[in-house]
Formats: C-alpha cells, sequence, structure tokens
C-alpha cells in the first residue's frame, strides 16, 4: 500500500487518533505554536503536507486572521481539511505533492507537521532550500516532526518507548496494528543531521525546541 493510499484510508479517524499515537501531544505542538511568533496579525503561511488541517487549525487559534495555504497529495486528508475550513475563506487548499510546490509568493511562515519524515534524506535536504527561497526576510520555519535517534541504540530506544504508550492506549487492536504498518514507510533522520541541512539552506537561528523521544519540534528563522 503506498503513502497516499494509507493516509485516504485513515483520513476520518486520523484527528483523533492523533493524542494516543502522540503521547507528548499537548506539548509538542503547544511548543511548536508558541515559538510561531510574528511580526504582523495576519500572516500568510504554508503548510506542507497539511493533511487534515490539524496544525493550521492551532494557528488559527493564535493568529486568526492568518492567511493559510495547505498543500496535500492526499484527497481524503485534504477533504477533511475543507470541512474544518468551510467558513473560512483565508485558507486555500491545494492537493499536490507538497515537495514539488514551488509558490508565487513568499510566507511569513512555513510549517509542516508528521510529513518530511516520509521523504527520503536528499529529498528533505532539498525541501529545506525550497522551503528557505519561500519565506520572507525574517520567515520562520517549524517542523513538528518525528526523527531518528543519533544512534540505531537510540532508534530503538524511541521505537520501544512509542510502541509500550501505543500498547496502553485506548486504541483497538486493528488501529494499534495499522499503525505499525504506517512507520513501516517512515524515513526518519537524526536531529543533528537536520539541523546542518538547515543551516546549509540558509537558515541563521537553527535548532531544536523540543524533543520526546521520537517526536521533535525544529525552528529555522530567515535573517
Amino acid at each position: 500500500m503506498t503513502l497516499e493510499s494509507q493516509f485516504n484510508s485513515i483520513a476520518q479517524l486520523y484527528d483523533k487518533q492523533r493524542p494516543s499515537l502522540i503521547p507528548c501531544f499537548s506539548d509538542f505542538y503547544g511548543v511548536a505554536i508558541d515559538n510561531l511568533n510574528l511580526s504582523t496579525t495576519s500572516p500568510e503561511i504554508l503548510d506542507l503536507g497539511a493533511g487534515t488541517g490539524l496544525f493550521s487549525e492551532f494557528v488559527l487559534q493564535k493568529y486568526p486572521n492568518a492567511k493559510i495555504t495547505l498543500v496535500d497529495l492526499s484527497r481524503k486528508m485534504l477533504d477533511v481539511a475543507k470541512k474544518r475550513f468551510s467558513s473560512n475563506k483565508n485558507i486555500d487548499i491545494i492537493q499536490q505533492d507538497f515537495t514539488t510546490f514551488k509558490g508565487e509568493k513568499l510566507y511569513d511562515a512555513v510549517i509542516s507537521s508528521l510529513a518530511i519524515h516520509h521523504l527520503e534524506d536528499k529529498a528533505k535536504a532539498e525541501l529545506y532550500n525550497t522551503i528557505f527561497r519561500l519565506l520572507k526576510p525574517d520567515g520562520i520555519f517549524i517542523n513538528a516532526e518525528q526523527v531518528a535517534g543519533e544512534s540505531e541504540y537510540f532508534s530503538r530506544l524511541y521505537d520501544k518507548k512509542w510502541r509500550e504508550k501505543v500498547e496502553a492506549s485506548d486504541l483497538s487492536r486493528e488501529d494499534i496494528d495499522a499503525s505499525y504498518e504506517r512507520i513501516k514507510l517512515d524515513k526518519r533522520t537524526p536531529v543533528s543531521t537536520q539541523i546542518k541541512w538547515l543551516r546549509d539552506a540558509g537558515f541563521k537561528e537553527v535548532d531544536c525546541l523540543y524533543k520526546y523521544y521520537d517526536f521533535a519540534v525544529l525552528y529555522g528563522r530567515k535573517e
């Protein structure tokens, strides 16, 4: 099953399952939003791999007048996003592979959550270069992501800890097994490697703002 078909199949359940599949859900998104500090109350924001629009919804709680462009390949995930934002005329939804999105304008911020780890390393590095070009001066990139450990030892540890939490959750056996199948398509990369790519792309202020085992919030500011 392809990545697109897997996400199409869980579109309706995606948001409901997030707190169970992300043990640090509140802090994970909370730190990301807390550090999305922009100089305008009506920023233009690009959400890459937007899925159902969950991350963008959190952004709108902080910036109700934001103009957000959501890009994702999964039609059914975007169908959920369309319902979520049906009354908001500042939302633009584009069904497209986010790695090929070039854009016709610059953005105050580019955000992404739980999407870029599906790319091969070369594609990740290339995407970071594209994101840098899409940002205005002082623009911010925030990536709330799943990452590999700095060694196989830590990657195994992260996986063990995550599975323990998922097994203890209220998810059904079927949903848990489906989540295990989906992570087989992951291509996670250590934080240190991704920070280097962000710096290589041109970002001057780069750091990992939050980390809970394999869940990390990466930050880059364009000067």
